[in-house]
């Protein structure tokens, strides 16, 4: 991945990316050519050196019983949206603006484990439910569905375990931009209901440049 020295991302942007909930693609090089897969998946951040990432397929997904050759590779997809320049303050000072693209992703490369035993099956559906549904005023629960039912619904997946061997990751957030082009940006993605990409920006800021209320960072008047 290109990454210009102002996108890199930090260890934290990089540990709230993959503690998101979210989907991500599961890419393989097989003997039968490249697969891919969306799928949700469960960051565990104690195992081995660099975490691991849980997931599971539809057991007639060929993705799984075909051998990985290699590394395997996971990406992570943060909020992204499109950034016009007419948002930026230096459009009205100068007009040397152009369009781009905000992103936040991680390409996560390991070796693929697959683990097609129910307790772990049991295990990781539970958790990855309790993580997605962290959130709701009346959260879901594995326990809410008949145990015959959910057994069944086991026996039709197969599991897979990322052991992350390295991370590349990139915050393209307008960290490049001066503080009244960054704040042009936030109010633009707010206008559009873009809460998601706007907050990344904001977070993103420069640390020296914040402007939050309160933040400790923020340099005296």
């Amino acid at each position: 991945m290109y990454i210009p020295a102002h996108f890199a991302a930090t260890a934290d942007s990089v540990q709230d990316l993959l503690t998101r909930p979210a989907a991500a693609n599961l890419i393989t090089a097989t003997p039968s050519g490249m697969l891919a897969t969306l799928l949700p998946f469960v960051f565990d951040p104690t195992a081995g050196e660099h975490g691991t990432l849980h997931g599971h397929l539809a057991r007639n997904n060929p993705q799984w019983s075909e051998p990985a050759l290699g590394e395997s590779l996971v990406i992570v997809q943060g909020a992204d949206a499109y950034i016009s320049p007419s948002w930026y303050a230096s459009k009205a000072e100068h007009g040397r603006v152009v369009p781009t693209w905000n992103y936040s992703t991680a390409h996560v490369y390991g070796n693929l484990v697959i683990h097609d035993d129910p307790a772990w099956l049991a295990s990781h559906v539970r958790r990855l439910s309790d993580h997605n549904e962290a959130g709701s005023e009346h959260p879901w629960s594995v326990d809410d569905a008949p145990e015959p039912y959910i057994a069944g619904q086991l026996r039709a997946i197969v599991g897979v375990e990322l052991l992350i061997t390295r991370i590349e990751a990139k915050h393209k957030l307008s960290q490049n931009r001066p503080d009244a082009d960054i704040d042009g940006v936030v109010t633009g993605l707010l206008a559009l209901g873009q809460t998601a990409s706007a907050a990344d920006v904001e977070k993103a800021r420069p640390q020296a440049r914040r402007r939050h209320a309160g933040d400790p960072s923020r340099p005296p008047a």
